[in-house]
């Protein structure tokens, strides 16, 4: 930190990189501003409290403001103070009193201190929001860090699992080691904590390739939240798109987020982010001025069009959160293209999955699939090679875009949760839109030469019951919450199996267990990309809360204990199986969309309905409300690829009964001299193989699936 009491040497600088760069001999400053009149750069002493310069940044070009000081180093404190027009009404909201953060700050210091004095207008008066606050906000603020990126990678290889092998694991930095019995206190809640081999080893034999964490980046707790003494436990509140947020490690070291990718490299295991940049914690005009509203309001937020009768002293609200930022605006893409590639290269991940995807793709005509952000991404050759996984839905207008995402997209298919969980809970009229669940949604993502991987399937995730709560509760029941249970998804398609929540029903409990055997099997066993919500392997319950947001209690963390008695340790071997199955049986995981069509160079098809008596579906079986018995055969011997080149997997025959009663099945035939081994029946607690005849009756217990393999 350079002396205080000396006054800065200040040098132009360059417009870019934006943001704080350490060059080696001092720091360069950067901040795109379209409508600023002066940009300055407060810097502080170390607990980020004191004041120590303040200065103006000299040059302005191409809409950058910019200067470079020498002798800074990493560590750093600083903020921005950005002057301009306060006219809320042309959507202007520039107040110099606010101390700013930094879009492009890569780590900070500090926690936010709500208060009064983070709005840029007066609470309380009369005016509202056209009002101008001129109490400073320093103090209540954390303060930005200069960092050193330099890190000695011992992974310097990306993992790069194969789509069509991908498993996704869906956890939760915090939730996942508070209670771990092999992190030390001192790391449990943190990166360090994950970093451990003993938390790792256990993921990498679950079976699953790719661990995607709730954000991490810097977010906020909002007041009404703190108010109630609970907190933003997910993350979906990102205010720092470079920074990593504190709570998950010992204060602005990087290094932390670093090593644990490494160590998740070193076990073969993906790294994928579960990124918000949709919307941030600054709202609607009521909202405090924190960072982009202070900085160039009318550039980073969309805001109402003038002739509406509103006009862009209102915000467009397509996120449900008061904001929603400006993906249209080329200073504002660049920063998330530059903040997802800062995490490629900088902090070696794998992958993101988009929040309320859909808004990223919203031009001011609707969702353009070939829109700016979408086309951005398809042709950067950095962002193109890693995985991109897109929520594909949110409020606005055309905002349910599931299967409209182009090429090279992967999407959550939450028509699958609901087919599954409605199928295995006995709805009827079920068994053709489970079909297209098992065969990769082919009607909504085969088109364009998109890969069945572009469907990903679960039937749990954060959001949500878990899928021991999908089988104990017909109610959510989030009291918890103090919303008098009024949020969360009223829709569960869930059911307790005849008993709400704890029981002690022997029958119910076992009626339990196979469901969630049932669940597990058809997701993981389905083509198209399976996504696992951490917990579920081995029974997690949130006690029926099925939107545990704000949940940083034993609702959310998991109960380790749990997982080591008999139950859990029996799903979670049952889980193993499963991955197990899918990985060494190509069937089941084929890079394109079966069609059940003749092959000549094979002599078969590659895939076959069964009715239980053994006959092949016809539209009869289909249209019947009542079928809820069938079986699916995927044959190994057919092409893998559009090539006419015969395959040599083994063949598998899936069959599934959602019906209460037990039901025969005949096996189909099989070439002369195989038959068929059952490698799963959900009825069973303990899986062993069995070997039956082509044309055996095999007696299916009510509400249970099973899986069969046969030799080429």
């Amino acid at each position: 930190m350079p002396d205080p009491s000396q006054p800065l040497a200040l040098e132009e600088g360059a417009p870019h990189p934006l943001g704080a760069t350490y060059t080696g001999r001092g720091v360069n400053f950067a901040v795109f501003s379209a409508h600023a009149t002066r940009v300055q750069v407060c810097l502080y002493d170390e607990a980020g409290t004191t004041e120590t310069a303040c200065i103006t940044l000299p040059e302005y070009t191409d809409e950058v403001w910019h200067g470079f000081v020498p002798g800074l180093e990493p560590g750093t404190r600083y903020g921005l103070r950005v002057h301009g027009p306060y006219e809320p009404e042309k959507g202007h909201r520039f107040n110099h009193h606010k101390l700013l953060l930094d879009p492009y700050a890569k780590a900070h210091m500090g926690e936010l201190q709500w208060g009064p004095e983070l709005f840029g207008y007066t609470v309380g008066h009369p005016d509202g929001d056209l009002s101008f606050d001129e109490r400073d906000s320093a103090p209540f603020m954390p303060k930005c860090v200069v960092v050193d990126s330099r890190f000695e990678w011992k992974q310097t290889d990306a993992v790069r699992v194969p789509w069509n092998q991908t498993v996704f694991y869906e956890t939760h930095v915090r939730g996942f080691t508070m209670k771990h019995p092999k992190v030390p206190e001192l790391f449990r809640g943190t990166f360090a904590g994950l970093a451990l081999d003993e938390v790792i080893g256990p993921i990498k034999e679950l079976g699953v390739t790719s661990v995607e964490l709730l954000p991490v980046q810097m977010f906020l707790n909002q007041p009404f939240l703190t108010e109630k003494g609970l907190t933003n436990y997910w993350g979906y509140d990102t205010i720092g798109f470079f920074a990593l947020d504190q709570r998950y490690m010992d204060g602005p070291n990087i290094d932390e987020f670093k090593h644990m990718v490494d160590r998740f490299h070193a076990h073969g295991l993906e790294v994928i982010m579960d990124v918000v940049y949709n919307h941030t914690p600054e709202g609607n005009e009521m909202g405090p001025t924190l960072s982009f509203k202070g900085i160039d309001n009318a550039s980073y937020y969309r805001l109402m069009p003038e002739g509406e009768g509103t006009g862009p002293r209102y915000y467009i609200n397509d996120t449900g959160t008061g904001n929603t930022v400006n993906l249209s605006h080329p200073r504002v893409l660049q920063m998330v293209t530059d903040s997802l590639r800062y995490w490629v290269t900088e902090m070696h991940v794998d992958g993101f999955r988009f929040d309320l995807a859909t808004i990223l793709a919203r031009e001011d005509h609707g969702f353009d699939e070939g829109g700016g952000f979408l086309d951005s991404c398809r042709q950067d050759p950095l962002l193109s090679s890693v995985k991109l996984i897109a929520e594909p839905w949110d409020i606005g207008p055309g905002g349910y875009q599931v299967g409209g995402f182009p090429p090279g997209w992967a999407e959550w298919n939450d028509g699958f949760r609901d087919t599954v969980r409605a199928f295995w809970k006995g709805d009827e009229a079920m068994a053709p839109a489970l079909a297209q669940c098992l065969t990769a949604s082919g009607d909504r993502f085969n088109k364009r030469g998109r890969r069945p991987w572009a469907s990903v399937n679960f039937i749990t995730a954060h959001d949500g019951f878990t899928l021991a709560d999908t089988t104990s509760y017909n109610e959510k029941h989030n009291e918890a919450n103090n919303e008098g249970n009024r949020d969360g998804h009223g829709d569960n398609r869930s059911w307790n199996c005849g008993a709400e929540g704890p029981t002690d029903d022997a029958e119910v409990l076992a009626l339990r267990a196979r469901q969630q055997r049932n669940m597990l099997a058809t997701l993981l066993l389905s083509q198209g990309t399976p996504m696992l919500l951490a917990g579920d392997e081995f029974a997690r319950t949130q006690q029926g809360n099925n939107n545990a947001y704000c949940q940083d209690s034993d609702i959310s963390w998991f109960d380790w204990e749990a997982a080591s008695a008999p139950p859990g340790r029996s799903l979670t071997a049952f889980t193993q199986h499963l991955t197990q199955l899918r990985q060494t049986l190509p069937v089941l995981r084929r890079n394109r969309f079966l069609s059940g069509e003749w092959s000549e160079a094979a002599q078969v098809k590659d895939s076959v309905w069964f009715a239980p008596d053994g006959a092949e579906m016809d539209e009869a079986h289909w249209t019947d409300p009542q079928t809820r018995c069938f079986g699916l055969l995927l044959e190994g011997h057919a092409p893998a690829s559009s090539l006419p080149r015969p395959a040599a997997d083994d063949s598998v025959l899936l069959v599934f009964n959602s019906w209460e009663g037990a039901i025969d099945f005949q096996l189909p035939a099989r070439p002369e001299g195989k038959g068929w081994t059952r490698v799963v029946d959900t009825a069973l607690d303990a899986q062993e193989d069995a070997a039956f005849q082509p044309g055996h009756g095999y007696t299916v217990t009510g509400r249970s699936l099973l899986v069969f393999t046969s030799p080429q």
